[in-house]
């Protein structure tokens, strides 16, 4: 069985960074891209960032790009998403995700199907 644990979550003021953590077990970790989402309350959940399995190729959301950066550790079998120049528009619940398919790195959300249970991220103004 497939599991995801987020962590890093928290409550910080703009301009700030945070760096959330995903650690994953259940299958073999570098065999599949991983991504992350996240759901602001009254919305639908979506994309942020995905990375390939080897991590050799990452892809963001406009809202995002230059201001989050995915990454991996595949001896630690875990994901990363460090935020930077955090907005009060980025305040959401993230979600660590990982992909179906193992030849496929998508970024949409029927190109995932194991979830973490989200963590919490509250940017203030």
């Amino acid at each position: 069985q497939v599991q995801l644990v987020e962590s890093g979550g928290g409550l910080l003021q703009a301009g700030g960074s945070l760096r959330l953590s995903c650690a994953t077990s259940g299958r073999t970790f570098d065999n599949y891209a991983m991504g992350w989402f996240r759901q602001a309350p009254g919305k639908e959940r979506e994309f942020v960032a995905a990375i390939s399995r080897s991590g050799g190729y990452t892809y963001y959301s406009d809202s995002v790009k230059g201001r989050f950066f995915i990454s991996r550790d595949n001896a630690k079998n875990t994901v990363y998403l460090q935020m930077d120049s955090l907005k009060r528009e980025d305040t959401a619940v993230y979600y660590c995700a990982a992909a179906i398919n193992p030849f496929v790195t998508g970024t949409q959300l029927r190109d995932f199907g194991f979830w973490g249970q989200g963590t919490q991220v509250t940017v203030s103004s």
